[in-house]
Protein backbone atom coordinates (compact mmCIF):
# COMPACT_ATOMS: atom_id res chain seq x y z
CA UNK A 1 0.00 0.00 0.00
CA UNK A 2 1.19 3.49 -0.90
CA UNK A 3 0.05 6.24 1.47
CA UNK A 4 -0.42 9.76 0.10
CA UNK A 5 -0.49 12.05 3.12
CA UNK A 6 -1.97 15.53 2.82
CA UNK A 7 0.08 17.01 5.65
CA UNK A 8 -1.21 20.60 5.65
CA UNK A 9 -3.72 19.98 8.44
CA UNK A 10 -1.18 17.95 10.43
CA UNK A 11 1.33 20.79 10.20
CA UNK A 12 -1.26 23.38 11.19
CA UNK A 13 -2.44 21.30 14.16
CA UNK A 14 1.15 20.68 15.30
CA UNK A 15 1.59 24.42 15.84
CA UNK A 16 -1.04 24.35 18.60
CA UNK A 17 -0.19 23.36 22.14
CA UNK A 18 -2.24 22.12 25.03
CA UNK A 19 -3.08 25.01 27.35
CA UNK A 20 -2.82 24.53 31.07
CA UNK A 21 -4.64 27.80 31.76
CA UNK A 22 -7.19 29.78 29.73
CA UNK A 23 -4.77 32.70 29.43
CA UNK A 24 -1.94 30.60 28.01
CA UNK A 25 -0.89 31.16 24.41
CA UNK A 26 -2.54 28.61 22.11
CA UNK A 27 0.52 28.29 19.85
CA UNK A 28 3.91 26.69 20.35
CA UNK A 29 6.82 29.12 20.45
CA UNK A 30 9.39 26.32 20.40
CA UNK A 31 9.89 24.75 16.97
CA UNK A 32 11.19 21.52 18.52
CA UNK A 33 7.88 21.02 20.31
CA UNK A 34 5.94 21.62 17.11
CA UNK A 35 8.19 19.18 15.23
CA UNK A 36 7.73 16.56 17.94
CA UNK A 37 3.94 16.90 17.76
CA UNK A 38 3.93 16.65 13.97
CA UNK A 39 6.12 13.54 13.96
CA UNK A 40 4.04 11.91 16.68
CA UNK A 41 0.78 12.56 14.82
CA UNK A 42 2.16 11.31 11.52
CA UNK A 43 3.62 8.13 12.99
CA UNK A 44 0.40 7.38 14.89
CA UNK A 45 -1.41 7.38 11.53
CA UNK A 46 1.19 5.24 9.77
CA UNK A 47 1.40 2.78 12.66
CA UNK A 48 -2.37 2.36 12.76
CA UNK A 49 -2.55 1.66 9.04
CA UNK A 50 0.40 -0.73 9.27
CA UNK A 51 -1.75 -2.91 11.50
CA UNK A 52 -4.07 -3.43 8.53
CA UNK A 53 -1.85 -3.11 5.46
CA UNK A 54 1.68 -3.67 4.29
CA UNK A 55 2.90 -0.12 3.79
CA UNK A 56 5.38 0.05 0.92
CA UNK A 57 5.74 3.81 0.65
CA UNK A 58 4.64 7.00 2.42
CA UNK A 59 4.62 10.20 0.39
CA UNK A 60 4.08 13.53 2.11
CA UNK A 61 2.48 16.58 0.47
CA UNK A 62 2.31 20.07 1.95
CA UNK A 63 2.64 23.82 1.53
CA UNK A 64 1.54 24.34 -2.09
CA UNK A 65 1.93 27.89 -3.37
CA UNK A 66 0.33 30.21 -5.93
CA UNK A 67 -3.11 28.60 -6.06
CA UNK A 68 -4.66 29.27 -9.49
CA UNK A 69 -8.17 29.34 -7.99
CA UNK A 70 -7.48 32.73 -6.42
CA UNK A 71 -7.25 34.13 -9.95
CA UNK A 72 -10.70 32.77 -10.82
CA UNK A 73 -12.41 34.84 -8.14
CA UNK A 74 -11.20 37.07 -5.32
CA UNK A 75 -13.82 35.49 -3.08
CA UNK A 76 -11.98 32.17 -2.97
CA UNK A 77 -10.75 31.64 0.61
CA UNK A 78 -11.25 35.35 1.28
CA UNK A 79 -12.84 34.30 4.57
CA UNK A 80 -9.37 33.25 5.74
CA UNK A 81 -7.65 36.57 5.13
CA UNK A 82 -7.88 37.65 8.76
CA UNK A 83 -7.22 34.21 10.20
CA UNK A 84 -4.81 34.16 13.13
CA UNK A 85 -1.98 31.99 11.79
CA UNK A 86 0.46 30.21 14.11
CA UNK A 87 3.81 32.02 14.25
CA UNK A 88 5.75 28.79 13.59
CA UNK A 89 3.61 27.68 10.64
CA UNK A 90 6.07 28.66 7.89
CA UNK A 91 9.04 27.29 9.82
CA UNK A 92 7.31 23.95 10.33
CA UNK A 93 6.34 23.76 6.66
CA UNK A 94 9.99 24.34 5.77
CA UNK A 95 11.12 21.65 8.21
CA UNK A 96 8.69 19.10 6.74
CA UNK A 97 9.87 19.92 3.21
CA UNK A 98 13.52 19.52 4.15
CA UNK A 99 13.28 16.53 6.45
CA UNK A 100 10.35 14.48 5.16
CA UNK A 101 10.84 15.11 1.47
CA UNK A 102 7.42 16.70 1.24
CA UNK A 103 6.22 17.40 -2.30
CA UNK A 104 5.18 21.02 -2.87
CA UNK A 105 2.89 22.16 -5.66
CA UNK A 106 3.22 25.49 -7.47
CA UNK A 107 0.18 27.16 -9.01
CA UNK A 108 -2.11 24.56 -7.43
CA UNK A 109 -3.21 23.39 -3.97
CA UNK A 110 -1.84 20.49 -1.96
CA UNK A 111 -5.12 18.68 -2.73
CA UNK A 112 -4.31 18.85 -6.45
CA UNK A 113 -0.85 17.40 -5.90
CA UNK A 114 -2.29 14.50 -3.92
CA UNK A 115 -4.97 13.95 -6.59
CA UNK A 116 -2.33 13.93 -9.35
CA UNK A 117 -0.21 11.31 -7.59
CA UNK A 118 -3.28 9.29 -6.61
CA UNK A 119 -4.25 8.91 -10.27
CA UNK A 120 -0.66 8.13 -11.25
CA UNK A 121 -0.35 5.37 -8.67
CA UNK A 122 -3.81 4.01 -9.51
CA UNK A 123 -2.69 3.59 -13.12
CA UNK A 124 0.64 2.04 -12.08
CA UNK A 125 -0.24 -0.31 -9.22
CA UNK A 126 -4.04 -0.36 -9.05
CA UNK A 127 -6.61 1.66 -7.16
CA UNK A 128 -6.73 -0.77 -4.22
CA UNK A 129 -3.02 -0.31 -3.52
CA UNK A 130 -3.02 3.44 -2.90
CA UNK A 131 -4.68 5.36 -0.08
CA UNK A 132 -5.19 9.08 0.50
CA UNK A 133 -4.65 10.16 4.11
CA UNK A 134 -6.57 13.33 4.87
CA UNK A 135 -9.46 14.87 6.78
CA UNK A 136 -10.44 16.91 3.69
CA UNK A 137 -13.83 15.99 2.25
CA UNK A 138 -12.81 17.22 -1.24
CA UNK A 139 -11.10 13.89 -1.96
CA UNK A 140 -14.47 12.15 -1.89
CA UNK A 141 -14.91 13.24 -5.51
CA UNK A 142 -12.58 10.36 -6.42
CA UNK A 143 -13.30 6.62 -6.30
CA UNK A 144 -10.52 6.24 -3.78
CA UNK A 145 -9.52 4.61 -0.53
CA UNK A 146 -9.32 7.44 1.98
CA UNK A 147 -8.24 7.35 5.61
CA UNK A 148 -9.84 10.11 7.67
CA UNK A 149 -7.58 10.33 10.72
CA UNK A 150 -9.69 12.87 12.63
CA UNK A 151 -10.14 11.65 16.20
CA UNK A 152 -13.92 11.57 15.78
CA UNK A 153 -13.67 9.37 12.71
CA UNK A 154 -10.47 7.33 12.21
CA UNK A 155 -12.28 5.67 9.34
CA UNK A 156 -11.23 4.18 6.02
CA UNK A 157 -13.61 5.19 3.24
CA UNK A 158 -13.97 3.09 0.11
CA UNK A 159 -15.58 5.44 -2.40
CA UNK A 160 -17.20 3.84 -5.45
CA UNK A 161 -17.34 5.41 -8.93
CA UNK A 162 -21.03 6.27 -8.50
CA UNK A 163 -20.48 7.74 -5.03
CA UNK A 164 -17.57 9.85 -6.26
CA UNK A 165 -19.62 11.28 -9.11
CA UNK A 166 -22.52 12.11 -6.81
CA UNK A 167 -20.23 13.61 -4.16
CA UNK A 168 -18.77 16.12 -6.60
CA UNK A 169 -22.08 17.34 -7.99
CA UNK A 170 -23.54 17.50 -4.50
CA UNK A 171 -20.61 19.68 -3.47
CA UNK A 172 -21.29 22.04 -6.37
CA UNK A 173 -24.75 22.60 -4.90
CA UNK A 174 -23.85 22.62 -1.21
CA UNK A 175 -20.61 24.54 -1.68
CA UNK A 176 -17.59 24.65 0.60
CA UNK A 177 -17.83 27.09 3.48
CA UNK A 178 -14.18 26.53 4.43
CA UNK A 179 -13.08 27.86 1.03
CA UNK A 180 -15.84 30.47 0.70
CA UNK A 181 -17.40 28.71 -2.29
CA UNK A 182 -21.17 29.12 -2.26
CA UNK A 183 -23.36 29.41 -5.35
CA UNK A 184 -26.68 28.23 -3.89
CA UNK A 185 -27.30 29.84 -0.53
CA UNK A 186 -29.55 27.79 1.71
CA UNK A 187 -29.37 24.60 -0.36
CA UNK A 188 -27.81 21.78 1.64
CA UNK A 189 -27.23 18.02 1.36
CA UNK A 190 -30.92 17.10 1.70
CA UNK A 191 -31.86 19.40 -1.16
CA UNK A 192 -29.03 18.03 -3.29
CA UNK A 193 -29.99 14.43 -2.58
CA UNK A 194 -33.57 15.05 -3.66
CA UNK A 195 -32.66 17.24 -6.64
CA UNK A 196 -30.10 14.80 -8.04
CA UNK A 197 -32.04 11.63 -7.19
CA UNK A 198 -32.71 10.61 -10.81
CA UNK A 199 -29.19 11.25 -12.11
CA UNK A 200 -27.03 8.28 -13.06
CA UNK A 201 -24.57 9.51 -15.71
CA UNK A 202 -22.20 12.49 -15.97
CA UNK A 203 -24.43 13.94 -18.68
CA UNK A 204 -27.53 13.72 -16.49
CA UNK A 205 -25.74 15.30 -13.53
CA UNK A 206 -24.36 18.12 -15.68
CA UNK A 207 -27.70 18.82 -17.36
CA UNK A 208 -29.63 18.82 -14.08
CA UNK A 209 -27.10 21.01 -12.29
CA UNK A 210 -26.88 23.48 -15.15
CA UNK A 211 -30.67 23.87 -15.01
CA UNK A 212 -30.29 24.89 -11.36
CA UNK A 213 -27.64 27.45 -12.28
CA UNK A 214 -29.96 28.92 -14.90
CA UNK A 215 -32.80 29.09 -12.38
CA UNK A 216 -30.68 30.81 -9.73
CA UNK A 217 -28.13 32.81 -11.75
CA UNK A 218 -30.08 33.65 -14.93
CA UNK A 219 -27.83 35.23 -17.57
CA UNK A 220 -24.68 34.50 -15.59
CA UNK A 221 -25.43 30.79 -15.32
CA UNK A 222 -22.66 29.62 -17.68
CA UNK A 223 -20.03 31.83 -16.08
CA UNK A 224 -20.99 30.78 -12.55
CA UNK A 225 -21.16 27.10 -13.49
CA UNK A 226 -17.64 27.18 -14.94
CA UNK A 227 -16.36 29.11 -11.91
CA UNK A 228 -17.89 26.68 -9.45
CA UNK A 229 -16.64 23.63 -11.35
CA UNK A 230 -13.07 24.88 -11.56
CA UNK A 231 -12.98 25.95 -7.91
CA UNK A 232 -14.13 22.56 -6.64
CA UNK A 233 -12.70 20.08 -9.16
CA UNK A 234 -9.29 18.79 -8.09
CA UNK A 235 -6.65 18.75 -10.80
CA UNK A 236 -5.07 15.43 -11.74
CA UNK A 237 -2.98 16.61 -14.72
Amino acid sequence: MVLLVDADSLIFAACYKKRENPDDDMFHDNIDEAIKKFHSSLMAIVNKLEDMYTIDKVKIFSGARGNFRKFITKKYKANRNNQNKPPLLNALHKYVRNNYGSLVGYGVETDDMVAKYWLRYCNEIGRDNVMIVSIDKDYKQFPALIYNYHYKHKTILDISEDEAMYNFYEQMIVGDSADNVQYFKGKGPKFAQKYLADCLTPYQYTKKLYELFIECHKGKAKQRYIECYNLLKLRTD
